[in-house]
């Protein structure tokens, strides 16, 4: 009696597969995450408005400020002292600072999130300087806005619309830099 092993190819080529498959959900899940976390706002993950409301209740809302760095970060970091009270639906701005004590050219970058996370889809961003490079030469320092609005619609919304304070936190982390981009930097006329 002969018994025939099984081929190695029916093996391999569904490992194969599932390898593949894995590889792009890995891939994909940054992507679809944000995406999620942008329609749902789940995590304090506001929206991004290339304007202000059209509607302007008479109602308003405070919004408080935090700043925070990650543990590695040696920026100081600060949000406006003072909470600002806007009316739902009104555009706002507040400037955030950030200063680089060391003595060396330090880029960073900052993420954001909004609390209570119920309102975080009623949270619009007009313009910020989340995600984007921040290179601060030493003792440098800068004055950050952001411009934001409350969406109208959050007072219809049975939970959201009892909020009566959102907080907007940034937090900095450093970013590592290419060398070239520090030859250029160090390069550059003062």
């Amino acid at each position: 009696m002969t018994t025939t092993a099984p081929s190695h190819a029916r093996i391999v080529w569904p490992l194969l597969g599932v390898v593949t498959f894995m590889g792009a959900l890995a891939f994909a899940s940054v992507p679809l995450y944000n995406l999620f976390c942008r329609i749902t706002g789940f995590g304090g993950t506001t929206n991004v408005a290339d304007a202000g409301s059209d509607v302007i209740l008479d109602q308003t809302i405070l919004i408080r400020f935090d700043a925070s760095l990650a543990s590695d970060m040696e920026w100081e970091f600060e949000a406006p002292d003072e909470p600002m009270e806007i009316r739902i639906g009104e555009t706002g701005m507040a400037f955030y600072t950030a200063t680089n004590p060391t003595d060396r050219t330090i880029a960073g970058t900052a993420s954001y999130n909004v609390t209570p996370y119920l309102a975080g889809p009623y949270f619009s961003k007009i313009a910020c300087f989340c995600f984007t490079e921040q290179i601060l030469e030493p003792g440098e320092s800068v004055e950050m806005p952001v411009t934001f609005f409350v969406d109208p619609a959050i007072v219809e919304d049975a939970q959201a619309g009892l909020i009566p304070a959102i907080t907007l936190s940034y937090t900095f982390y450093e970013m590592d830099l290419p060398e070239d981009e520090f030859a250029a930097l160090d390069a550059a006329p003062d």
